[in-house]
Order: structure tokens, then sequence, then C-alpha cells
């Protein structure tokens, strides 16, 4: 749920101020005209994401027990490739977001309503993809199905209060602060979702393995129990590991991490530009 609250709130958060962004420009541009145009974007990338998160979870019924496990474990692994690539690029370009914005919207100002809308779809709709390939990924993972659709509930909701109150000038948000330490947090949940992964597709037959457990705390930390729940669900830890799975784990979280925090920190700092001043635009 932990988890699922974490992406839920960063990738919501990511939408609520690209959303917030455009509004605001396109207003102060003096083009209250174009509004509706751009809304009708927001509510198709919208409706577009719903109906894939519903074709993840609903679409593998009905296959093998096999196909399933071999679907959902290449999806996992793929939705760590675009959690693990989202992580980067948006410790990178948090602080420059607005102005990358504003480039693209005065050329579909320029082109007319429908580009307007469709700027808008493509900008929301891929924060709306990434976070049903995500939130499925992290649902799988955790073998939960009310916890993380609750948990990601609660994170969007949070997410669409923190960008109003962005946009309104109430709240004051350092990006890059933020991002860099969510970002942080979750290569250990895409760890998790890997391991998840590659045990999906060990139970499909696709890797081996699935009988050599590296260890397994069953006894001590009951799968049932509370603190297991917990752990499963902040940083998806199993009792019963495979070799496999560990292996997997720490050779993606080791150098990721390091590299992550190189990035992140090691690069040469500027005064921070935070994000809520009065006229409610993200620097």
């Amino acid at each position: 749920m932990v988890a699922n609250y974490l992406i839920g709130l960063r990738e919501g958060l990511e939408a609520a101020l690209v959303v917030g962004i455009l509004v605001a420009y396109v207003v102060r541009s003096g083009r209250r005209d174009l509004l509706p145009a751009l809304w009708v974007g927001v509510g198709t990338a919208a409706v577009v994401s719903l109906a894939f998160g519903a074709l993840l979870t609903f679409g593998p019924r009905g296959l093998t027990f096999e196909a399933q496990e071999a679907i959902g474990g290449s999806l996992s692994i793929v939705a760590v490739g675009l959690l693990t690539w989202m992580i980067f690029w948006m410790a990178r370009t948090a602080r420059n977001l607005r102005a990358n914005l504003h480039h693209r919207l005065d050329d579909a100002i320029g082109a007319g309503a429908e580009a307007v809308a469709l700027m808008a779809l493509l900008a929301v709709g891929r924060e709306g993809l990434e976070t049903a390939l995500f939130l499925w990924a992290g649902a799988q993972a955790t073998g939960a199905s009310t916890a993380p659709l609750l948990g990601a509930a609660l994170g969007l909701a949070t997410a669409v209060l923190l960008g109003w109150l962005v946009y309104r000038g109430a709240v004051r948000l350092d990006l890059r602060v933020f991002f860099a330490w969510t970002g942080l947090f979750l290569v250990v949940v895409a760890a998790g979702v890997l391991s998840y992964g590659v045990h999906d597709l060990q139970e499909a037959g696709i890797l081996p393995g699935l009988d050599r457990l590296a260890f397994d705390v069953s006894t001590t930390i009951p799968p049932s129990s509370w603190y297991a729940t917990l752990l499963k669900g902040v940083v998806n830890f199993t009792p019963a590991t495979t070799w496999l799975q560990l292996v997997a784990w720490w050779a993606y979280v080791v150098p990721t991490t390091v590299f992550f925090v190189r990035t992140t920190w090691g690069a040469p700092r500027h005064p921070a530009r935070p994000v809520g001043t009065p006229a409610g635009l993200p620097a």
C-alpha cells in the first residue's frame, strides 16, 4: 500500500503540475477560448489510462496459468525499465518542466485548438499510462487487490490536492528535492517488482531455479502476519525467495542506487527555485 501510495503521489503530482502549467499559461496568454480543448485532451488522457489499466487487469484472464505468469512477469520487467527511466528523467528535468511545456504549448497554440488538445493528451497521457502500468505491477507484486488500489487512490488524491495548492500559490515545493528522495525510495520498490517478475517467469517455466531457494523465513515471518504484509507492501519482500530473485534484486538495486545518487546529488548544485509562486506556476 505504501509503495502504491508513493507511486500514485509522485506520478499524480507530476500530472497535476503539467495540467496546472498548461492551464495557467493558456490563461496568462489571453487564450481562454482554448481551455475547453485543453480539458478535452486531459479528459481523453484519463479515459485512455483507465482503459489501459483495465486491459492489464482483465485482459490476461482466461489464459492458461503459464501464459498469465509469462505476461505478468514480462510486463513487470517492462514496468521496472520504464520506472527506472522515469526516475532518472524526472530528477534531471524537474527544474525545467515549466519552460519545456511552455515551448511546446506555444507551438500548439499557433496550430489551433486541435493541436492544444493533442498536446495535452500526449503530455498527460504519458503520465497516466506510466501510472497504470506501475500500479498494476505493484499490485501484482504484493499479491493483494484492495490495499494497493486504496494506496494508489490516496496517493492520487493527495497529488491532486497538492497540485491545486501549488497552482494557487499556497504551497512552495522544491521539485528537485521531492523527486530526488521519492526516486531513491522507488529504486527499492522497482527492485522488488523486478524480483516478482523473475519469479513469475520462473513459474511460467521460462527461467529456471524455481525450486532453488536462497532463504525461506516463512516460519519466522509468516506470510499472513501484519509485519510480512507491511514488508511486502513497502519493498515487495517475500519470505521465500529463490536464488535468481535474490541475484536480480541486488544486481538492480546496487548499481542503480549508486548511479542515481551520483547523478542527483553529485551534480553541481544551484540555488533552489521552489514551486508555488504567487502566480501558481512551478519553477
